[in-house]
């Protein structure tokens, strides 16, 4: 940890577990408590409890507060029913992606927008400027919220035992207020895992006592805390996108496979609107690359930014923006941008070029894994 790094409300609890810290984003967070691999596993079968307080929350009110984000964002957050989340995306002029973003609709004239750790003060500061001339305010609410995910297939009669909110009728990205242990907290379906599962926005000083209650209301069902090293494997057999890898400022919505937020059809203009029109278009002629899953024939792991290649000739025909072993499957796995006429899943000849040696890859369609409803 670097003197300058910011500890969550959950930070000494981390370390009484034994947690492994790492800087990320500028905050101390606990990267595993023990096997990252049994961590993930048991988010696949059972349940596993996150720390994500580092994520960035922004709170607008007002009577415009819908217009302004409407301005904003790509998505049509005016359409949002209170008590609805939303995933969506803010782009620069260029179309290039600032961050991609959940907006929960809490109130018909307040709403939260929850950003990336590492984007937060970008989109603070995008949403700022973006949202002056609209009667709306706009707060950052980095430091009102500790937010504790439960994530995996027990984590609904989990979270049941400590809370009076009706669960069983909360849907998939809806989020409503309840009591959680006995304090007041948003519980929103949500998660990064791929699994069913809730996440809690509570007042940091609340937060140990529901990380405790969760506890200890997990450990019949096998709960465990989790630290971000298993989060990423999870999203990445789930084929969830992480900023900074298959998302940047130099790929558009449409490059990375999710047009669909693209929201053209709203009233109004929005920032990014013209050249994500003209990406839109690309993307349905000539896309220059797509984005793709690969599973490899051996052991050895891709990492971000290693070369795709053909194999024999290894002509580079993309880039690896995610890699690691995946637990589920048992081998390696990645997504990578590729060139389009090597993207179709079952492409053969595909390698990937790790540290001069042609490893064998399978292309398959996104997600590596898909969880059984």
């Amino acid at each position: 940890m670097t003197d300058s790094s910011r500890r969550t409300a959950l930070d000494a609890l981390h370390r009484a577990l034994g947690a492994t810290m790492t800087d990320f984003a500028g905050w101390d967070m606990p990267l595993r408590y023990g096997s990252e691999r049994d961590e993930h596993l048991a988010v696949r079968t059972r349940a596993g409890l996150f720390d994500l307080s580092h994520m960035g929350e922004i709170t607008l009110t007002g009577p415009q507060a819908a217009d302004a984000l409407d301005h904003a964002l790509v998505g049509n957050i005016g359409k949002l029913a209170v008590g609805r989340a939303r995933y969506t995306m803010i782009c620069n002029a260029e179309g290039g992606i600032l961050d991609d973003l959940i907006v929960y609709r809490l109130q018909d004239e307040r709403f939260m927008v929850v950003a990336n750790a590492s984007n937060a003060q970008v989109v603070l500061d995008a949403l700022t400027e973006r949202a002056s001339g609209f009667d709306t305010e706009v707060r950052d609410d980095r430091e009102a919220y500790a937010l504790i995910a439960v994530q995996g297939p027990e984590s609904p009669g989990i979270l049941k035992s400590l809370t009076d909110a009706d669960l069983d009728g909360l849907k998939y990205y809806a989020g409503l207020p309840g009591t959680v242990a006995g304090v007041q907290a948003l519980i929103a379906r949500t998660g990064y895992t791929g699994e069913d599962g809730f996440e809690l926005f509570v007042a940091p000083e609340d937060a140990e006592t529901v990380w405790q209650a969760l506890t200890e209301a997990g450990e019949p069902a096998g709960l465990v805390p989790c630290g971000l090293s298993c989060r990423d494997t999870l999203r990445l057999e789930a084929g969830m996108p992480l900023y900074g890898h298959e998302l940047t400022t130099s790929t558009t919505p449409f490059d990375a496979g999710l047009g669909r937020v693209v929201k053209f059809e709203k009233a109004g203009d929005f920032v990014g609107r013209t050249a994500l029109e003209a990406a839109a278009k690309r993307a349905e002629s000539s896309p220059p690359r797509k984005l793709v899953g690969l599973i490899a024939e051996g052991r050895r792991v891709p990492r971000a930014g290693y070369a795709v290649v053909t194999a024999g000739d290894g002509t580079v025909i993309g880039e690896v923006t995610s890699g690691a072993p995946s637990p589920t499957l048992g081998k390696p796995v990645a997504i990578a941008y590729v060139d389009a006429g090597h993207a179709e899943p079952g492409t053969a000849g595909v390698a990937v070029d790790i540290r001069g040696s042609q490893e064998e890859y399978e292309v398959v369609a996104l997600p590596f894994y898909k969880r059984q409803r």
